[in-house]
């Protein structure tokens, strides 16, 4: 997986500022449909927490926890959800640094393609999720989608997994895709 320096994570948050609003508004109008009040919410991978920041500003009820592998991402997304109860920590989505069950809701954007063991990774997921909860990645279309659907059967013990395409309000293509798994 890749790390960010200091340098690519303050270029990636002013890419992620510019170009990805759009997307971060869909995910976190997803989780605002999907969340119970005072669910637990983790984002894997959660960079310079732009769409932690804005669910917040969305769902403040929300138990919001975000973990990136960098810690000059967390530092960043520190400085953006100054003021929230947000709990923000360094880890990685193969070994997260989180209890078995203890989130109503796991989501990922944008860092699947990174994950260099997608079965570890998601076997992680599927760890911190709760009993009923609900797993979503959100990656670029063209990742490997079948590689992680299989795990993400396997993980979650052959329930259904859902493949959409997500396109959000003025992209003129589909550039994105979901990944969704429910725990038994």
């Amino acid at each position: 997986m890749t790390t960010f320096g200091e340098k690519q994570s303050r270029d990636y948050d002013q890419r992620a500022t510019r170009l990805l609003g759009g997307l971060y508004r869909r995910i976190a109008a997803d989780i605002d449909a999907a969340a119970h009040p005072g669910a637990g919410v983790l984002d894997v991978g959660t960079g310079p927490g732009k769409m932690l920041a804005l669910l917040y500003s969305r769902r403040p009820d929300l138990r919001l926890h975000g973990v990136d592998l960098s810690s000059h991402m967390i530092d960043l997304a520190d400085a953006a959800l100054s003021g929230s109860p947000a709990e923000l920590s360094v880890g990685d989505v193969a070994a997260l640094p989180y209890p078995d069950d203890s989130f109503d809701l796991v989501v990922s954007s944008l860092s699947m393609h990174e994950w260099p063991e997608i079965d570890r990774a998601i076997a992680e997921l599927a760890r911190v999720s709760r009993p009923g909860g609900t797993v979503a990645i959100y990656d670029f279309r063209f990742t490997r989608s079948a590689a992680a659907q299989r795990a993400l059967r396997h993980s979650f013990e052959a329930v259904t997994v859902r493949r959409e395409p997500v396109r959000p309000r003025w992209h003129p293509i589909g550039m994105y895709l979901r990944l969704t798994a429910r725990a038994a």
